[in-house]
């Protein structure tokens, strides 16, 4: 059975086309995908993701049992702060992308993809003999609203907290329109935002009240379309596409993510330190249509005639006016920045440049003069 958001109602009323998405009826678009893309970019747009899963962590070892089943060091991980890193599997492959909260001396936040909660929470409880740790499913009783833009800032200091001491990547709990919640400095869109943390019971209320005070920064409602190019202007990975359980971080240009002198072990930890020491057979690259063609997910990628890759995630860039994509090949010095490949789009093969990712400069990044 489809699943909907305690805020489905509120697509529907303002229009949204539905479509079933990770299990869950969710909005695609309001307007038009561009038209959202452009406000997120220049403005500010509000996005319903709670789809996506909390699983609360805590308890004596919680540390310690994160630190077992991520490559990134969780001992580092400090109060408030936030981490972006991998759930691998035993051969490094990944089970789920991830962040990680600490939101407690012992206790953390984990949001992981709407659809690997089952998978997620499967291998925590897998993983957890001999560590005195507590793992609790919350995602039905949240709801995560995402306020994202260059705008941002202003409506949430319109609402009540004025966020000029928080960075990016860093998780608080404030009062916004009156009501206390976890408000974090993150999201997918490569553009400075808020992400909030709301019991299901005033989702509704949020919702109306952001797109109230938001009213004089040019707000509009986001559809999970106008997420999708926006993340993929970003070069942000998506799970199901750039990522799945046969493809390691390191393979996915994620190495940044894996600490080198991490010395505690966790899964797949062999296999992740043989491919930095050694190099991978495959890798993930950008590319940019010379013509107007898109290239597809699972559409093949040719070099000097031979089949190298394939496409993972493309589309529309609204900002560079072009189309782009992701797309795993060989790892062939060759295939570098400026370098031409071919996409095979109806039985033709189309030129495409290898580029730079991400494809348009993100301006996520916050810091404060702490």
């Amino acid at each position: 059975m489809t699943k909907e958001t305690f805020l489905h109602g509120k697509h529907v009323a303002l229009g949204a086309k539905m479509v079933d998405f990770a299990g869950w009826h969710m909005p695609v678009q309001y307007t038009s995908i561009i038209e959202e893309h452009k406000t997120v970019r220049e403005k500010v747009g509000l996005f319903d993701v709670s789809h996506m899963g909390e699983v609360f962590v805590f308890g004596k070892d919680a540390m310690e049992f994160l630190n077992h089943i991520v490559p990134q060091n969780i001992e580092k991980l400090v109060f408030e702060k936030a981490v972006y890193c991998q759930l691998p599997n035993k051969d490094g492959g990944l089970i789920d992308d991830l962040i990680i909260y600490k939101i407690g001396i012992q206790n953390y936040l984990i949001i992981c993809n709407a659809a690997r909660i089952d998978e997620d929470l499967n291998w925590m409880i897998r993983n957890k003999k001999g560590f005195d740790v507590t793992i609790e499913n919350e995602s039905n009783n949240y709801s995560l609203l995402a306020i994202q833009g260059p705008s941002a800032y202003d409506l949430v200091k319109k609402m009540g907290y004025d966020a000029k001491e928080q960075e990016s990547f860093t998780i608080k709990l404030a009062k916004v329109a009156g009501h206390k919640m976890l408000v974090s400095r993150t999201g997918y869109t490569g553009e400075d935002g808020f992400e909030l943390l709301v019991e299901n019971e005033i989702a509704e209320e949020i919702w109306d009240k952001i797109l109230s005070d938001g009213n004089e920064f040019g707000i509009k409602p986001i559809g999970l379309g106008a997420r999708d190019t926006l993340r993929l202007e970003a070069a942000l990975h998506l799970y199901g596409n750039d990522l799945d359980e046969n493809t390691t971080p390191i393979e996915a240009g994620l190495s940044w993510s894996v600490p080198k002198d991490k010395v505690a072990d966790y899964n797949g930890k062999n296999v992740i330190m043989n491919q930095i020491q050694n190099g991978v057979e495959k890798r993930l690259i950008g590319i940019k249509m010379v013509d107007k063609f898109i290239a597809r997910h699972g559409y093949e990628v040719y070099f000097n005639g031979e089949k190298v890759g394939t496409i993972t995630s493309g589309g529309i860039s609204p900002v560079l006016g072009s189309n782009i994509a992701l797309a795993y090949v060989k790892n062939i010095k060759e295939i570098c920045t400026g370098a031409t490949v071919q996409v095979m789009i109806r039985e033709k093969l189309h030129d495409a440049q290898v580029v730079k990712r991400p494809f348009v400069q993100k301006r996520n990044i916050v810091k404060t003069n702490k």
